[in-house]
């Protein structure tokens, strides 16, 4: 007898449904897998028998051959364990048939029937609810399957009690996704900006940065406060929307070793990766690929202290993501795209020992030792960094002297003002900041006046700046105009914009 069960597989950020096939015939006790499954999916026989037998039912003299379609695709994990043991059941006769067809089942089985959380709920309960189909899944994945609105879900704790309420024996009382509700995973409180003494322009530079979404890079001797500035970005950013925080939360939802959402993710993620870490770790990667930093950082900030330090490798493959907010990986076993949608702030000292500059102490590199220690950055991957401004260390009279700052709450109130004007002025485009304007928005929204021409010109000039490094000069001119409130870019707009380009000033 041949029984149907539907079930689903993460596909990068989104689902692949899964048809499971079961064809379960007299004859010599085994169980076949077949449809491309991994090493879990195969796995799966073993556990969904020991789970099989622990309700009480035997199996034996029973040939089971199990098809995972589309049988092209392959399937990876454990999720699919919960569908394929009722389709056994169904197909051995002790369940009807009719049920399976409307209900999309995920969840990993221990031996003794226990249901046990599995990761990518959130798109595949998405994709079910778009296919008018409730989902049946572990309980401890309930928070994170609620975000989905309109979700149909039945949270069970075994097999047993998945299998009593196919038999409409027991029903399993139907919860109602709905993301204006439920729990909210939270990190911890962000950082103040008022905890920063001095410092006045690099945080005039991180709050130009947050308003119009621009990439930052600070250069600056050790103990300068590189590190504190960029801890503090979140802190004034605003809220993400309901559309980012579900892309963000699907994101978690699917990668191994980070923390299993339990319901929207609310805040801003900041990822700061080590950097020793690999191109694929950065943007993603793996046989069958999986996200990696840059992903993580969706809708949020991405530190990388220490620049230089970065393989180069590691350093030039960002250049797809910090132009275009995704990124594409292709494998043997099929191609995949991430969203990639992140804000980059970098930290880097001057030169190699780091007090190049430093009025404390004396820096002993050679200019040779400087160039090569700059050169790790090419200057297409600089380009792509809007703001690139020095960090001095703040004199120790100016910290004991140095009052209490605006807070973060009073920065974030201009920053989301700023924000909004982007938005009303890009409404229809599918973009939201300055940052993502395009060279013929940038024609549009940024002219300016003879004076602010002749101003650009004489930058452009003594700065040999690319074409690319002269629409980010006039993004990030649009932006301090925002701030203030401007609709016309004026001079004095524009020459900040030009002071925050440092290395094209060094070179």
């Amino acid at each position: 007898m041949i029984s149907k069960v539907f079930s689903a597989v993460p596909r990068g950020v989104e689902a692949l449904p899964v048809q499971v096939e079961v064809d379960v015939r007299p004859g010599l006790p085994a169980i076949t897998v077949v449809g491309l499954p991994d090493t879990a999916v195969r796995e799966a026989r073993e556990r969904v028998l020991a789970a099989i037998r622990h309700l009480g039912c035997h199996l034996d003299s029973r040939s089971i051959v199990v098809n995972l379609s589309p049988a092209e695709e392959r399937k990876e994990g454990s999720l699919l364990d919960l569908a394929i043991a009722p389709g056994i059941i169904a197909g051995s006769a002790h369940l009807p048939a009719t049920p399976l067809a409307e209900t999309w089942l995920l969840g990993e089985l221990s031996l003794d029937g226990g249901l046990r959380p599995v990761r990518g709920v959130l798109p595949i309960v998405e994709a079910a609810t778009r296919a008018g189909a409730s989902v049946i899944l572990p309980a401890d994945n309930l928070a994170e399957a609620l975000v989905i609105r309109g979700a149909r879900v039945f949270p069970a704790s075994s097999l047993g009690r998945v299998i009593a309420h196919l038999r409409g024996d027991q029903p399993i009382d139907a919860a109602r996704g709905d993301s204006t509700e439920g729990e909210r995973h939270a990190q911890s409180a962000p950082l103040d900006l008022a905890d920063v003494a001095g410092q006045e322009r690099a945080k005039r530079a991180l709050e130009v940065a947050a308003a119009g979404g621009h990439h930052l890079l600070f250069l600056g001797p050790p103990g300068a406060g590189k590190t504190m500035l960029a801890q503090r970005l979140p802190g004034i950013l605003p809220d993400l929307t309901e559309e980012e925080a579900l892309a963000t939360t699907k994101v978690y939802s699917v990668t191994a070793g980070v923390p299993r959402p339990r319901g929207l993710l609310r805040e801003r993620p900041f990822r700061a990766p080590h950097h020793t870490i690999s191109a694929a770790g950065l943007v993603g990667g793996g046989h069958l690929p999986h996200p990696g930093e840059v992903s993580l950082a969706h809708n949020g900030v991405l530190f990388l202290d220490e620049l230089t330090e970065f393989r180069r490798d590691a350093l030039e493959v960002l250049r797809q993501p910090l132009e275009q907010g995704t990124v594409t990986i292709t494998r043997a076993a099929g191609s995949l795209q991430f969203p990639a949608h992140f804000q980059l702030v970098a930290a880097t000292n001057p030169c190699p020992c780091g007090y190049l500059g430093d009025p404390r102490r004396e820096c002993r590199c050679t200019p040779l030792q400087v160039r090569r220690h700059r050169a790790r950055l090419s200057g297409p991957l600089l380009d792509r960094i809007d703001i690139q401004l020095d960090v001095p260390v703040v004199p120790f009279r100016q910290l004991a002297t140095a009052s209490a700052g605006e807070t973060s709450a009073v920065v974030r109130e201009r920053v989301q003002r700023a924000r909004e004007r982007q938005a009303a002025r890009l409404r229809g485009s599918g973009r939201r900041t300055n940052a993502e304007l395009t060279p013929r928005e940038i024609r549009r929204y940024c002219p300016l006046d003879a004076e602010g021409e002749r101003l650009l010109e004489l930058a452009v000039t003594r700065l040999a700046l690319s074409p690319r490094a002269i629409h980010r000069v006039l993004k990030v001119a649009r932006t301090i105009a925002d701030l203030e409130e401007s609709e016309h870019l004026l001079p004095r707009h524009v020459a900040e914009a030009v002071s925050y380009r440092a290395l094209d000033r060094a070179n």
